[in-house]
């Protein structure tokens, strides 16, 4: 639901293509929810929603909304803000964690951010999870089975739980070889720059560096810049 991590999706991604070892590089997708008590659905527009829970005016989310829209058409993506459909994303997440399961977790989360932030899809249904989940090539029965369940539930709050130990309160968050930490929506370059440290590093002991910087990023207190240590 965080406009910022499909733009970090895609710098990384920029970073990436132009890294000499990026097919020894191995990207795992943790969940982090930014609202747990949402609807899965509800029928509100997006920026009224976002306006009542920020306490800000419609007016100011309008004009953030534009602005993130600006910066994905920047990255090649569309953010169709207008009909975005706001709402509970655990079950996504769930789904992402079965996709994991077939190495099909970056499908998954490309596909659901597509749906959100392009089509105007309400992620938190059931039938359009299964929908998006079969498109990537998950079995339909086997997903339908999991929504039904609690599958994959402790792995979306084990996600949670360990981010709240790390003091990860926003996102997006990327973590480099367990030792550097990137906060929010940075630049090519910034990417660039710990991928290239993490592997000059990747045999000396773990010790947690924040890379520095100024991105964007979703927490508790809304969606905005975010500069790391």
């Amino acid at each position: 639901m965080c406009p910022f991590c499909y733009l970090g999706k895609r710098r990384l991604e920029g970073a990436l293509a132009q890294f000499e070892h990026a097919d020894e590089v191995e990207v795992t997708w943790h969940s982090f929810e930014l609202d747990r008590g949402a609807e899965p659905a509800p029928d509100v527009a997006l920026v009224d929603l976002v306006a009542a829970k920020y306490g800000t005016t419609r007016e100011q989310a309008v004009a953030q909304h534009r602005s993130m829209a600006a910066a994905a058409a920047e990255l090649g993506l569309t953010f169709n803000w207008e009909q975005a459909r706001y709402g509970n994303t655990f079950d996504a997440h769930r789904v992402v964690h079965l996709a994991a399961e077939q190495g099909l977790a970056d499908a998954a989360h490309e596909r659901l951010m597509r749906a959100y932030f392009t089509d105007g899809l309400a992620v938190g249904d059931h039938e359009v999870l299964v929908r998006l989940a079969t498109e990537i090539g998950l079995d339909d029965g086997a997903v339908r089975a999991m929504l039904d369940s609690d599958d994959y539930g402790n792995h979306v709050r084990s996600d949670e739980a360990t981010a709240k130990m790390l003091g990860i309160e926003s996102v997006p968050f990327f973590v480099f070889d367990r030792k550097y930490g990137v906060s929010g929506a940075q630049p090519v370059e910034v990417f660039t720059q710990a991928l290239e440290t993490a592997w000059s590093t990747r045999h000396e002991v773990p010790e947690p560096v924040a890379a520095g910087g100024c991105g964007g990023g979703c927490g508790a207190g809304g969606c905005g810049g975010v500069c790391g240590a």
